[in-house]
């Protein structure tokens, strides 16, 4: 999710500083608005849903991801560099720091308990899976290197196509867009979700989603290209974060790899969400560039369609791949036959499997001269109108 803001030292430290300046007047975060009302405070009970959860404002990169804990009232919040635990009155319950990857997409996995997140580190080439145990995030700034809150599991897949050198002229290029290296454009990785296997065997996956490059001027950067991954053995492939040596302990391949003819984006997938009402994926990006496509905010994978064998259209040598299918709803490009929406959730957005949805906002204050960046998460309907198929409703619609 790309303003790709640095996790640099002093941003860090300006970020502590302010937390442990609001806490210590009782603020907790620097708040735009009056908190709903308290929980209830039984952890098995189930917590009534406000219609807004405010994220806080901190000294840190932009709102990249949210996820939630219905059962223990919790919601996440992924500011770049920064991870924020609230309760639903939006009250911060502790914070992670120490990040100087780019902290993505996050989705709370009710299979153990934890909070899943991307996390890249691209001038090292590494790209991981953040596991965080939010039971053990309980104070404010704790440290995700020195602490024992946060694993990693790499992706090997994605340095393989991150680093590709599509040209043959054996110079990596980099993190830049203007190249024509990088397999499918491949910018790393952003959203993340739990659902079904996309080959429509059934069973959990935890599916991430690649970034990817704005570039008009090449044709094989057209798909979205997810990835999908049984969690349930990597236990022991998990590893602490130590960013003074990276580690590659990671599944050798994916469980299967798949791809969405949408048109470029920038940036590809910066949320991806499982919706378990319709059976379908949403796909949050920043708009695309192209004018052959018609670059919509949103497009949805039709979850009734199992993956089929298909063209990888626009490749440099004729590949096929798995290919999965755009929900035919919503605004239609006749041109290129692509499916989508005009709508939100670039920067967070969770389906709560019963026709309702948060979707975040991100915007900025100024807090004596320091731009603080917020996010709140705010509660909608989806109607699948055009262009928006979200509407906005309150805690009871």
């Amino acid at each position: 999710m790309r303003s790709r803001a640095r996790a640099h030292v002093a941003t860090l430290f300006l970020s502590a500083v302010v937390a442990s300046a609001l806490l210590a007047t009782g603020e907790g975060a620097a708040h735009a608005r009056t908190p709903s009302p308290s929980p209830p405070s039984s952890p098995s009970a189930p917590f009534g849903l406000p219609a807004s959860v405010d994220g806080g404002a901190w000294a840190s990169g932009h709102l990249q991801g949210t996820a939630i804990d219905r059962r223990r009232g919790h919601m996440y919040f992924s500011f770049t560099n920064l991870l924020v635990k609230t309760d639903l009155a939006g009250r911060p319950i502790g914070s992670i720091t120490g990040l100087t990857g780019h902290l993505g997409d996050l989705d709370f996995n009710s299979a153990d308990g934890r909070v899943y997140g991307s996390l890249e580190y691209k001038a090292a080439q590494a790209f991981y899976v953040a596991i965080f145990d939010g039971s053990r995030i309980t104070r404010m700034n704790m440290d995700a290197r020195t602490t024992d809150v946060l694993s990693t599991v790499h992706l090997r897949e994605v340095v393989r196509d991150y680093t590709a050198d599509m040209n043959g002229d054996g110079v990596f290029d980099g993190d830049t867009g203007n190249t024509p290296d990088h397999r499918y454009g491949c910018s790393g990785i952003d959203g993340v979700a739990f659902g079904p296997d996309l080959n429509g065997r059934g069973g959990g996956r935890l599916t991430v989603a690649y970034g990817v490059y704005s570039n008009t001027a090449r044709t094989d950067n057209d798909h979205q290209v997810l990835l999908q991954y049984d969690v349930r053995d990597w236990r022991k492939y998990e590893r602490p974060l130590s960013e003074d040596a990276l580690h590659t302990s990671g599944p050798s391949s994916p469980g299967g790899k798949f791809f969405a003819y949408t048109g470029n984006t920038t940036y590809g997938v910066q949320n991806l969400e499982y919706d378990g009402d319709s059976g379908n994926w949403l796909m949050a990006v920043y708009k695309g560039k192209k004018a052959a496509f018609p670059n919509y905010g949103l497009y949805v994978l039709d979850g009734s369609k199992p993956a089929r064998r298909g063209e990888v259209k626009g490749q440099p040598r004729p590949e096929s791949g798995r290919i999965v299918s755009l929900l035919p709803r919503g605004l239609h490009h006749e041109p290129s036959g692509v499916y989508g929406y005009e709508s939100g959730g670039q920067y967070g957005l969770v389906s709560l499997d019963d026709g309702r949805h948060y979707v975040a906002e991100a915007s900025t204050v100024d807090s004596g001269g320091t731009t603080l960046q917020t996010g709140r998460a705010v509660l909608h309907r989806w109607t699948g109108a055009v262009p928006d198929p979200f509407a906005v409703r309150g805690p009871g619609g």
